[in-house]
């Protein structure tokens, strides 16, 4: 009897709350410390393999330097001295590396996945660069972006045959900012594909997570995604009379949706891309109070195209807080709402137009402070960005002293304007084509004229079509101005068409030279170098005599 009241009261006592939250709280706190302790041994194996990767990049870099200048000198002098120093060096016949990686291996797989070494590898492994994405996202890429073409073509006759009543201009502004960030998208993923064919370790340059990133089905899939959303959303709005909804609702609904998609604190939804990009624009709105990254100044140069996202978006806020009686929103409305004469809602674009060019001018002048160089380039780059202060300034007091000339070209402002945009665009076009590009190198031995030495796309003439579409879309100002002066086109429409065109000009190369699971040093030095990419016009190379006379 003894025996079982004591089984009895251990039983109780089992089944007593405090004892069950007790046991399910250690129960969670195991298995969160086995959780940590899985991701620790994950980032130690990731470490070591970037380790190793290290030091078969040292030999690889030896092996390459000394073949070149057993190449330039003829003679085989590199050879040897490489198998007399480099090949008996420790750095290149310690296998402490190899050792260590096994035995996490090994231990990862008998103590934390009981024996399971495929599970076990699945953890630890990167996945290379181009690694396959699953045919799950190929279907859908292929779905929303099959779903959007027929969207697309339903908003065009919709839009031909349905008589609208509001102003066409209000609806371009509220559903431009939009489309241009999904546009965006889709151009992002384009380009990724680019670079991981062309060998290019974005991975890496942006210092992303090597195990877990966006490919580029993923981005354009989240891309179809939203553009799916896009159509949709101006398809409610063009019947929303006939549904008895409130038109105005539709955009905000998008921009809503887009907003939590972004904002989303749950693990879900691509959570480390999302949280990696915001801290990115963080780390761009604190310029330049905060070191600057290479992901950091790629991202605001591509902000730079992005403007008109930003002046819609002030428009749209202005929008809906002047337009926030419910009732309202089945009225029409006068286009000139949010783009008044109003001193304040000038000041107000004025400065949002000025954002972009006033985070990459900061990051310029944070670099240079940072390095400690001469004003070449990061001043200079500076004074790249700072022509666009001028070309808004212009801007802005050539519109609001229209009405005191009789026309265009009586207004001294007009000029400026002019005159202020030609020199933005030489700037940054030459800056373009010669810095970002290392274009137009006159030392290069590259066999196709006016290219750099080492080249990252398979096709020279990808270069070429880049060299003259810079051209033309850098000038493409001058057809914009041209037209809307002599009321050919409203400056609204052409707005909405040159602005995709600007997005697509700035998802450029990157500048950086190609490189294989056997040679990677070219983007080490690129990751190592404070500019981020070598200007390879500052190559030395000597002519052939003389290296003749450096054999004899």
């Amino acid at each position: 009897m003894l025996l079982k009241d004591k089984e009895l009261k251990s039983i109780k006592s089992l089944l007593d709350p405090r004892t069950v939250v007790a046991v399910k709280r250690e129960a969670r706190y195991k298995s969160r410390k086995m959780h940590e302790l899985k991701l620790g041994f994950s980032e130690f194996y990731l470490s070591l393999v970037l380790l190793q990767n290290y030091q078969n990049l040292n030999f690889t870099g030896f092996r390459k330097i000394l073949k070149k200048h057993d190449k330039l000198l003829e003679n085989d002098v590199g050879t040897k001295w490489r198998q007399k120093h480099v090949e008996v060096a420790p750095f290149y016949t310690n296998k402490d590396i190899s050792k260590l990686i096994e035995e996490t291996e090994n231990f990862v797989i008998n103590e934390l996945e009981e024996g399971d070494r495929q599970r076990a590898m699945k953890r630890l492994r990167v996945p290379p660069l181009n690694d396959q994405p699953s045919p799950w996202t190929t279907f859908k890429v292929g779905f929303f972006s099959g779903s959007f073409v027929v969207l697309v073509v339903v908003v065009i006759l919709t839009g031909v045959f349905l008589e609208i009543k509001d102003d066409w201009r209000i609806i371009f502004r509220l559903y431009r900012g939009t489309f241009l960030i999904t546009l965006f998208l889709f151009l992002m993923g384009i380009n990724v594909y680019g670079w991981r064919t062309s060998g290019v370790n974005h991975v890496l340059i942006f210092e992303l997570d090597p195990r877990d990133h966006l490919s580029e089905q993923h981005i354009i899939e989240t891309a179809s995604v939203f553009s799916v959303f896009w159509s949709f959303s101006v398809i409610m709005y063009l019947y929303s009379r006939y549904l008895g909804i409130p038109p105005f609702v539709n955009p905000l609904i998008l921009v809503t949706v887009m907003l939590i998609y972004l904002f989303n604190p749950t693990p879900t939804f691509n959570h480390n891309a999302r949280f990696w990009l915001l801290r990115v624009l963080a780390r761009i709105f604190a310029a330049p109070f905060v070191r600057v990254n290479f992901a950091d100044f790629w991202l605001a140069d591509q902000l730079n195209s992005l403007v008109p996202v930003l002046v819609d978006s002030q428009y749209f806020l202005c929008f809906y807080i002047s337009t926030s009686n419910s009732t309202s929103w089945y009225e029409n409305h006068d286009e000139a709402t949010c783009v008044s004469d109003s001193v304040s809602l000038i000041i107000l674009r004025t400065l949002v137009a000025c954002l972009p060019a006033w985070f990459r001018f900061a990051q310029c002048l944070r670099r240079y402070f940072d390095d400690n160089r001469g004003p070449f380039p990061h001043l200079v780059n500076a004074g790249k960005y700072s022509t666009t202060f001028f070309v808004v300034i212009f801007s802005t007091l050539t519109k609001t002293s229209s009405e005191s000339y009789n026309n265009s070209y009586e207004n001294p402002f007009f000029h400026c304007w002019i005159i202020s945009m030609i020199i933005s665009s030489c700037y940054t076009y030459i800056w373009d084509i010669k810095m970002d590009w290392g274009l137009f190198d006159s030392g290069s031995t590259n066999d196709y004229r006016f290219l750099r030495e080492e080249i990252v796309y398979s096709s020279p003439y990808y270069y070429y079509f880049a060299i003259i579409e810079d051209l033309v879309l850098r000038f493409g100002w001058t057809l914009s101005v041209s037209l809307t002066e002599i009321g050919v086109i409203h400056a609204d429409l052409m707005q909405s068409i040159l602005a995709p065109l600007e997005i697509f000009r700035a998802v450029r190369d990157i500048s950086v030279a190609p490189i294989d699971a056997n040679d990677q040093a070219k983007i080490i030095k690129m990751m190592d170098d404070i500019d981020g990419v070598t200007n390879r016009s500052q190559k030395s190379r000597k002519p052939k005599d003389l290296r003749q006379r450096l054999i004899k």
